[in-house]
């Protein structure tokens, strides 16, 4: 389970959204249909992005150990290190 990943997912959401929807006002599209493509644009790309982000902040961490191996649970034990 990667924690960090889900934290990020709330501000590259709100990232991509905010860039989408001042992109969209700059070439001249006001309504609701130009706010409505780019809340989606950034509600289906926030995951993707918060999750390479993670992984990149942990693969630059020296103490990190990103090729740990685990064994997979269906309840992940929340005292459990990050993957």
């Amino acid at each position: 389970m990667d924690r960090l990943s889900i934290l990020i997912t709330l501000f590259t959401g709100a990232v991509v959204t905010g860039a989408l929807v001042i992109l969209a006002f700059t070439l001249g599209y006001y309504g609701w249909g130009p706010i409505l493509g780019a809340v989606a644009v950034g509600w289906i790309l926030a995951w993707p992005l918060a999750y390479w982000i993670s992984r990149k902040i942990k693969r630059e961490d020296p103490n990190f150990d990103h090729k740990r191996k685990t064994e997979p649970r269906i309840v992940p034990d929340p005292d459990a290190r990050e993957i």
